[in-house]
């Protein structure tokens, strides 16, 4: 597969599943980033401790605390981004944090956790997406490169099948009503070797599409 070029690398929801697949992968890489920047809501907490162990064998790896839905948690996230860059801009923002709750279907789903998976899955990735676009900008200024990459500068959205609306029949074996609105398996390990597979062959044609994690589109 074609590796990833990337300089600066930013993921949320890092301590545990996809996120935690991707850092791994991404410190065992050839040539890792220079810099990862991990974030999750709690990295001091008991989640976080694999997360905290590749940090202490990996300098290249810095965490952050980031609650993505908490719009004071994410500027305060991009702050810190931007001192320790120095100057320099970010190359590519991963949105992989999300809620997942299997036993929210049609009949017990409350507006609680509708509003708590949306501010999450949906308003996160667009306050992400506003705090870094700066740094984001300052990295396509930077770069030598032609056209749009994962290597110069891009936010990548995680989603899943289940936000397939034409797919819903297909996927409907858990109805989990408040993430697959808000998305509108595999093996951890093999999601993630595709999605790094996928990352460094998207360009311009790709802005808006939904991908699986062989770089195939899914229906909207």
């Amino acid at each position: 597969m074609g590796a990833l070029r990337a300089r600066t690398v930013l993921l949320s929801g890092s301590n545990r599943g996809i996120g935690l697949g991707l850092v791994k992968q991404l410190l065992a890489a050839p040539k890792p980033p220079l810099w990862i920047f991990a974030s999750c809501r709690d990295p001091e907490g008991p989640r976080a401790q694999e997360l905290r162990d590749l940090a202490s064998k990996h300098p290249n790896l810095v965490l952050l605390k980031l609650d993505v839905a908490n719009p004071v948690s994410v500027t305060e996230a991009a702050r810190i981004v931007e001192r320790k860059m120095n100057g320099s801009g970010l190359n590519l923002l991963i949105n992989n944090a999300a809620i997942y709750t299997p036993t929210a279907s049609l009949a017990v789903v409350d507006a609680e956790d509708m509003m708590r998976t949306y501010e999450t899955n949906t308003v996160g990735p667009m306050l992400m997406a506003q705090a870094f676009l700066p740094l984001l900008k300052k990295a396509a200024q930077e770069s030598t490169e032609k056209g749009l990459s994962c290597s110069k500068a891009a936010i990548i959205n995680i989603s899943s099948v289940m936000g397939s609306i034409e797919r819903t029949p297909a996927t409907f074996l858990k109805p989990v009503i408040s993430y697959r609105c808000s998305k509108a398996d595999l093996t951890v390990e093999t999601s993630v070797q595709g999605l790094l597979s996928v990352l460094p062959i998207l360009s311009e044609k790709h802005n808006g599409t939904l991908l699986n994690w062989e770089g195939k589109a899914i229906p909207w």
